[in-house]
């Protein structure tokens, strides 16, 4: 309505017409964005997004004033991998510091730890047999696996070092004692890592197999520990002896023999 009191239509002040836009206007930081979003199904988030980008960046030309950001889970991932770029390896160190604190030889120390990494081959191994990507959960995963896999290294390679403190000085060779050590010590210590190894694996058994929701963020986690415990089992049993022959000497750093034989 006019101040003289006319009425006066709306075409004669504006054009009005139909058109498709933006149902709401979107501020972060100061600015305007527009969310554009998508999921992934059948493939791992990093590469997926990664090769999105490099074909966006090839094809499509931006107006002036306008940028794009890759964020959400991606961003998420991004952080997250940057922070167990720099956590592994102190996680690395310290598991070190620790055996060679209580070995007091850095021999016991490395083999334990390359036991450890040939172990860890289970959790790929799993995860690829599941048809899961690899994710933040699943590296959370292999941290908890060194642990469960430094145990059964410290409790096989403190038993046969045991034994050869108590049987050092009898009348035989230097290498049939390491042997005889060695498989006695792989055979004793059966029983205790093999409970150690399935109590960890059926616990997590069912996270593992759930397809459930919110499965998706502790699957992986339980995959990757299921796997490498059970790759830890025949490497710890099996082939961390057999390294250990090969490794040890007559002089090596034993422990002092207080322990009896059915420890």
């Amino acid at each position: 309505m006019a101040p003289s009191g006319e009425r006066v239509s709306l075409g004669q002040l504006t054009k009005m017409s139909t058109d498709d836009g933006a149902e709401e206007i979107n501020r972060e930081a100061g600015q305007r964005y527009i969310a554009i979003k998508y999921s992934v199904r059948g493939r791992d988030l990093g590469s997926t997004v990664e090769e999105a980008i490099s074909k966006v960046n090839r094809s499509v030309q931006l107006p002036a004033g306008y940028h794009l950001e890759w964020a959400g889970e991606y961003e998420s991932q991004k952080r997250a991998n940057k922070r167990m770029a720099l956590v592994v390896p102190i996680t690395v160190l310290v598991i070190f510091l620790i055996l060679y604190t209580m070995f007091r030889s850095t021999k016991w120390a490395v083999l334990i730890l390359v036991s450890v990494v040939m172990a860890s081959i289970g959790g790929p191994l799993a995860l690829f047999l599941t048809h899961t990507n690899f994710s933040v959960s699943s590296a959370v995963g292999f941290l908890a696996l060194f642990g469960v896999s430094v145990e059964t290294g410290v409790i096989m390679i403190e038993f046969i070092n045991q034994l050869r403190s108590r049987r050092k000085g009898m009348e035989v060779s230097s290498y049939e004692h390491i042997v005889e050590a060695a498989v006695e010590g792989a055979v004793m210590r059966l029983r205790p890592v093999m409970m150690t190894m399935l109590v960890a694996t059926l616990g997590l058994l069912p996270a593992a197999l759930s397809h459930a929701i919110g499965s998706d963020s502790q699957r992986p986690f339980a995959i990757v520990i299921v796997g490498g415990l059970l790759a830890n089992l025949v490497i710890g049993v099996f082939l961390l002896p057999t390294l250990y022959v090969w490794i040890a000497r007559e002089d090596d750093v034993l422990p002092p023999a207080e322990m009896s034989e059915d420890f």
